[in-house]
């Protein structure tokens, strides 16, 4: 029985994270967090009245966010 749970992979779950965790990760103000969220900029959902927000997601966002921008720096070079 024992070996048996050292084979089965873990399970994996998203990491939710809420909006005061997100603008410490972002290191910038929660009401730019929930402006963001609010107008769709970050990808969040709310779970009742609080804002919720995948860390992939973010994770995701920012990668897409860094690409947008060096593009944009290359076209104007």
């Amino acid at each position: 029985m024992e070996e048996e749970r050292s084979t089965q992979r873990p399970e994996r779950r998203p990491t939710v994270m809420t909006l005061e965790e997100v603008a410490r990760y972002l290191r910038i103000n929660k009401s730019t967090v929930y402006r963001m969220a609010r107008d769709g900029t970050l990808p969040a959902w709310k779970l009742g009245n609080a804002w919720r927000f995948k860390k992939e997601s973010i994770e995701r966002w920012i990668a897409k966010t860094q690409r947008a921008q060096q593009q944009k720096v290359r076209r104007r070079a």
